[in-house]
């Protein structure tokens, strides 16, 4: 399912979104992260004292963590041998287990069952405990995969970024069984609901670490691999979250053809250069940390601006961190430019006219003096005008 891009993005909508995580679930219970990531009865108390603690502090307009076993990315490499570890206040690693390449085609060839390997059992049994505790609400599995660059980082360490170069022909072959295997497991978990797989409504992909393959050979080994992990996945709408993108990155979203892309954390971008880059629509987020750095001001000028540069939607989400009367009010305030971001927008004011909105300070910081911005200060300007249309 192609999107149409020429009427995807458009200007009448803009969306946001304020959600509550595990960790200030944790922070808010006072539960330590490797108590909840390893015990049913820690993990559960984290959620029967966090959530009404994170609706009482933060108001209804956040959204609330629904019940779910912990949150590891590292499931499906789990599976096929890599070591979960769990550090004491830290969040949970993995080991890369793959010398070579010819030692993971050969370890990918062979079959696996799923529900038996790894610590699948262990969350499967979690979550069952988990769905006692709360057999009015529908328990998630938090026990997933990447995709499919990012999974071979995983498996294979830095090593991989050298074996493209190196090794290209065994690459390919450790990239298409693997991402085959991907598929596999993410088809054992939608057996675990019954849910009709591959998925005729959409599928999402995480791979941040393919911000590593170079734009020259981005389309070999990053677009390539992609379509088949979305080919197996779905035939429905393709989403992705990818951190780190540069600018000539981003042409290749539109060629896999996605519906909408999550930047989150990408030092050499800013909505105007997404929006002169691809047409996908994509959200703008508002990290956690950068609230230590910004006033309540701040905030609705970065909710402001981001929508007049062309985001479709701005995000945030309430870490550990932010669980203090000082992010309440900063986040009480990106929802509130949140809302009058949309209803701007559905009454017909362009995005140039929003962009008013924002204080002469705001203008002066976004997003040449954006914290964590590393790119070239002369692409504001131009990027803003193909995006407010003063330019073909």
């Amino acid at each position: 399912m192609m999107p149409d891009y020429s009427t995807l993005r458009d200007d009448a909508n803009f969306g946001w979104s304020a959600a509550g995580t595990q960790g200030a679930l944790r922070e808010l219970a006072d539960v330590p992260i490797r108590e909840f990531n390893l015990e049913p009865a820690a993990c559960i108390e984290a959620y029967r004292r966090g959530v009404p603690l994170l609706a009482e502090m933060f108001g209804e307009d956040v959204r609330l963590p629904a019940p779910s076993t912990p949150a590891i990315s590292y499931g499906h490499v789990n599976c096929l041998g890599s070591e979960l570890l769990f550090p004491e206040g830290g969040e949970v690693g993995q080991t890369h287990i793959y010398d070579s390449l010819e030692q993971g085609i050969a370890a990918l060839r062979e079959p696996v069952d799923w529900a038996t390997t790894g610590m699948a059992p262990f969350y499967l049994d979690f979550q069952r405990e988990m769905e006692d505790a709360f057999p009015e609400q529908s328990v998630g599995l938090s026990f997933g995969g990447e995709g499919p660059i990012t999974t071979a980082y995983e498996l294979r360490g830095d090593g991989f970024f050298v074996d493209i170069f190196e090794a290209p022909d065994l690459a390919h072959e450790f990239l298409r069984l693997m991402t085959d295997s991907i598929v596999d497991f993410s088809r054992w978990r939608a057996s675990l609901t019954g849910a009709e797989f591959p998925s005729p409504v959409g599928s999402g992909m995480c791979d941040d670490l393919s911000s590593f393959i170079p734009p020259r050979m981005f389309r070999e080994f990053a677009v390539a691999y992609w379509g088949r992990y979305y080919r197996g996945m779905t035939t429905g709408r393709r989403t992705a979250h990818i951190e780190d993108l540069q600018g000539e990155q981003l042409p290749f979203l539109e060629e896999i053809g996605l519906w909408s892309y999550d930047p989150s954390v990408s030092a050499k971008l800013t909505p105007p250069i997404i929006a002169a880059n691809c047409r996908v629509p994509f959200a703008w987020r508002l990290v956690s940390y950068h609230y230590t750095e910004m006033s309540v001001q701040d905030v609705e000028d970065f909710v402001f601006q981001s929508c007049a540069d062309g985001a479709s939607s701005a995000t945030t989400t309430i870490a550990a961190t932010m669980c203090n009367p000082e992010c309440v009010e900063q986040v009480h305030a990106f929802i509130a430019a949140g809302k009058e971001c949309k209803r701007l927008a559905a009454e017909g004011c362009s995005r140039a006219e929003i962009g008013e909105r924002v204080s002469p300070e705001g203008r002066e910081k976004l997003w040449d003096k954006w914290c964590g911005y590393l790119g070239p200060k002369s692409t504001r300007g131009g990027a803003r005008a193909s995006v407010t249309g003063e330019v073909a």
